[in-house]
């Protein structure tokens, strides 16, 4: 899939930014999550508008590479989804994610002017159900497998927004693109051996199928923004059914006390996704598309690193080797898809 290109010009045609629009959808963030459209003022105050538009002053140098920021990020969410398992539940941590999340995007709507009232809620509810479950699902398997092999597994979204594009729109499967995709199930493959000799097999599945939902969830996204909802309004909508659903779900399970120090990993969880989004954000504004969007499988690389370090997870040859493919196999999905 091609990810978000830089933002127009305000003399950009409607029809233009519409497609601008399609494409932005494709960014490919954390379990079904979304990116959230900055205000055009970054690093003022937040009543003057706190995100400046990263056109007019983003330093040449970093572009990019702020998805190696976002990538850092976000391998440091699954960190704290780790260290918060025995003090919550996966459903827990979902809850304090999404709530977190909830009250920032409103206040960027708040910010921007941009109402909750749409047209969509069909569309919305749909996206919201399928990231929901993509993230609940993410997140138990960091709880019971290596933080890599979890995070690699959700990963593989790219390459079921690839196959369910394709289906939507009836496109024939090219042999580059047939090849690519079959290099990435191959890796999954590899992933998933070492789970079986460890009665993981369940998990790792979990963790498959959460990869799945998080691609019907981008494939919602982009039919958001084809119809012209803002992304906020799209964030906010997911954000608000994930606190709703997990909210619900703690009424009938047992809902853990917040400790000080359990507050911290949950204020660790909240910022490190938050930054992660802004920073993603950010790279898909400036940088260059296909640079940013094959720099997102740093994320990857950082969960292995932390996962070796904090916890001693030593992954085997094969699963090293199912995690390149897999990344190689969404880079070239990224080069090698249709433009819709």
């Amino acid at each position: 899939m091609r990810p978000l290109p830089s933002p127009l010009g305000e003399t950009t045609s409607h029809s233009t930014r519409l497609q601008t629009t399609a494409v932005k959808s494709l960014v490919i963030p954390q379990a079904g999550e979304g990116t959230i459209a900055l205000s055009p003022f970054w690093g003022e105050s937040w009543r003057e508008g706190v995100f400046r538009d990263s056109l007019t002053c983003e330093q040449p140098r970093m572009k990019s590479s702020w998805m190696l920021v976002a990538g850092l990020l976000f391998g440091g969410m699954g960190v704290f989804v780790k260290l918060g398992a025995p003090y919550f539940s996966h459903v827990e941590l979902v809850f304090y994610r999404s709530l977190f999340g909830l009250l920032l995007v409103y206040g960027i709507m708040r910010q921007q002017r941009i109402g909750v009232a749409t047209q969509h809620w069909r569309a919305h509810l749909w996206r919201g159900i399928s990231g929901s479950v993509a993230l609940a699902l993410f997140f138990y398997c960091i709880t019971v497998l290596p933080l890599a092999t979890a995070v690699t597994l959700n990963y593989t979204a790219p390459l079921f927004l690839t196959i369910l594009t394709m289906l939507v729109f009836k496109e024939k499967f090219h042999l580059p693109l047939t090849i690519a995709i079959g290099l990435g199930f191959c890796g999954v493959v590899l992933l998933l051996q070492p789970t079986l000799q460890q009665d993981q097999l369940l998990s790792g599945l979990l963790g498959l199928i959460s990869g799945f939902l998080a691609g019907v969830a981008y494939l919602n996204v982009r039919h958001l923004a084809v119809i012209g909802e803002p992304d906020t309004r799209t964030v906010f909508y997911f954000s608000l059914i994930a606190t709703l659903g997990s909210g619900v779900w703690m009424l009938f399970d047992t809902v853990h006390a917040i400790t000080p120090q359990s507050f911290a990993i949950l204020l660790g969880l909240g910022s490190s996704a938050t930054l992660a989004q802004l920073a993603m954000t950010r790279a898909y504004r400036t940088g260059r598309t296909l640079v940013v969007g094959s720099l997102a499988y740093s994320t990857i690389v950082f969960a292995s690193l932390f996962g070796m370090l904090l916890w001693d997870e030593i992954l085997n040859l094969g699963s090293w080797l199912g995690m390149a493919f897999i990344i190689a196999s969404g880079v070239l999905s990224l080069r090698l898809s249709p433009k819709h």
